[in-house]
């Protein structure tokens, strides 16, 4: 249901993927709202995929959860980082749910008999979902990017879409092109030539883009910006440039200096009644580029090793909430990855002792498992603070069943099915679903409380009683072991209301500094202006390491 007065901003790429489409969007979005606008953002992947789920984190980068469970792909994580609130399952859609409503719609007569076609029935169900998401949130301006490029056969259906909402709403829809300007390096010249066919090939569709945001090495000239103005239709004024920068949280402030929000509000004839506040993001921006005091983080992963590249993307949210961390305390994380399979066997693990601080984010299966168990084993003997994140703490349990109550061969049954000391199991309600092997989207999903425990080092980082956090896990601690576990001296500071379900698991400080776990996801709600208490407790801890 299309409503009233509504503003609309498609932003699109051009040339090649990757340019900085999710950074775009998340920039103007932050710009839009510090200007008092109410805005929600959307995520448009144009997969079959129904969400982001069952995806390969080496190929398609980290998974991000929202607040409802649903799996999603990481530019989600973005927009709520610049947002600084939370998103909803509305603002986020793939092809694959798109066609799969259409098709149970079909299947139930919904229909009712009519031929069901892409047009009109499968671009007005992407109509439908990007109202949908704008009447949530009270938001007045919804900023919609499309994922891949333009020319992308799979991409046709949601410009159409985007094509026909202009069409209906000429005065309330916009679109924005972040196109490429290479520098060929024999040349050393800025080339316009790829945007200018972007722009044809967007033409095509029957879109001519009101803005182009001009991404490249270095700033772009006021010839190239005359040239693409020319070429591409569009007024020069609306032709922003945005080079590299050292960190993405300086694209709004850069998009600001060129007055992006006041050119997209004239060009929604929207009022321009309150001025931006940037003073707290620039505080955040400059404690983001302080070099010294350094803090070394080594985080210990798998899914990193692709050859001779490092994909960090699998771990996008963790290396961000180091960032807000470090920011608030103003220190420099150092990141330097370590892949769990060179820990193996009888591998030199005084190699970590150049570390302040350890942690084992979440992942799944068995590869570099020994690994990361041998990590969490050396950072607890050697008082090396050590964060564990879902995976990472059941590596803490296992690790400390193993070494300290004694169970030799202790497991987690995702691993060892026929471990005679299950100190993981799956959780019950997830048995079904692997056994049918339903596995999309049948995870323990999304948002839940958390009571922590007086006395604690969570307790103590939280300031506060009972905590929402996110998850995303088939596997839990076996309440069958929690009460050995105990009486060794392993503190569950964190459980479910009910007290079934161990949430965070540490030592005491009187025994060791920082040694921490969560079931939960901590790094899926660090924002940069609201870093999350946990990271900065584990920083705190490694700046106290490192004395």
């Amino acid at each position: 249901m299309a409503i009233e007065g509504h503003k609309y901003i498609f932003v699109l790429g051009g040339v090649m993927s990757g340019v900085g489409k999710g950074v775009a969007a998340s920039s103007m979005g932050l710009i839009l709202q510090q200007r008092g606008y109410g805005v929600n953002l959307v995520k448009i992947d144009p997969y079959l995929n129904v969400d982001a789920g069952t995806m390969n984190p080496t190929e398609h980068g980290e998974v991000f959860v929202l607040k409802s469970g649903l799996e999603t792909d990481q530019d989600m994580g973005n927009y709520e980082r610049f947002l600084n609130r939370d998103l909803g399952p509305e603002d986020y859609m793939t092809s694959g749910m798109v066609y799969q409503s259409v098709i149970n719609r079909e299947r139930a007569l919904g229909y009712h008999g009519h031929t069901v076609e892409a047009i009109p029935h499968v671009r007005d169900e992407i109509l439908a979902r990007i109202e949908e998401a704008a009447s949530y949130n009270g938001s007045r301006i919804s900023v919609i990017e499309i994922g891949g490029t333009v020319g992308d056969f799979q991409n046709a259906l949601f410009i159409e879409a985007a094509r026909v909402m202009r069409l209906k709403r000429p005065d309330d829809v916009r679109f924005v092109m972040v196109s490429y300007l290479p520098v060929p390096g024999t040349l050393g010249e800025m080339k316009t030539k790829p945007t200018q066919s972007a722009v044809r090939e967007l033409n095509s569709y029957g879109v001519q883009p009101d803005f182009i945001v001009a991404r490249s090495k270095g700033s772009m000239d006021e010839k190239r910006k005359e040239k693409l103005a020319i070429w591409c239709n569009v007024r020069p004024e609306h032709i922003i440039s945005a080079p590299d920068v050292d960190s993405i949280y300086d694209v709004p402030l850069n998009f600001e200096k060129d007055n992006l929000g006041d050119l997209l509000l004239d060009a929604l004839s929207l009022p321009k009644d309150k001025k931006a506040d940037f003073d707290e993001w620039q505080k955040f921006v400059d404690n983001t580029k302080i070099s010294t005091p350094e803090l070394k983080i080594g985080i210990v992963g798998k899914y990193f090793d692709t050859g001779d590249f490092v994909l960090s993307d699998a771990y996008l949210s963790v290396i961000e909430a180091l960032k807000f961390s470090g920011a608030a305390l103003q220190v420099k994380p150092k990141i330097e990855w370590i892949n769990a399979k060179k820990l193996e066997g009888d591998a030199d693990l005084s190699t970590l002792d150049v570390y302040d601080g350890i942690i084992v984010p979440g992942g799944f299966g068995e590869t570099g498992i020994e690994g990361k168990i041998a990590a969490a084993k050396y950072a607890r003997e050697k008082k090396i603070p050590y964060f564990g994140l879902c995976y990472g703490m059941h590596m803490l349990v296992i690790e400390y069943a193993r070494n300290v109550l004694g169970f030799d061969g202790a497991h987690t049954v995702e691993i060892n099915a026929e471990t005679k000391y299950p100190v993981v199991d799956v959780m019950p309600d997830q048995k079904a679903h692997i056994s049918e092997g339903k596995y999309g989207g049948t995870m323990r999903l999304g948002s839940y409380t958390a009571k922590l425990t007086e006395g604690t080092i969570a307790r103590e980082a939280y300031g506060i009683d009972s905590v929402d956090e996110r998850h995303r896990h088939r596997y839990e601690i076996n309440p069958e072991y929690i009460p050995q576990l105990i009486q060794k001296g392993l503190v569950f500071s964190g459980t479910s209301p009910d007290g079934v379900l161990m949430e965070i698991a540490e030592l005491p400080k009187s025994e060791h500094p920082f040694m921490l776990g969560c079931q939960f996801h901590p790094e899926l709600q660090a924002r940069p202006l609201s870093p999350h208490p946990l990271f900065t407790a584990f920083l705190k801890a490694s700046i106290e390491k490192k004395g």
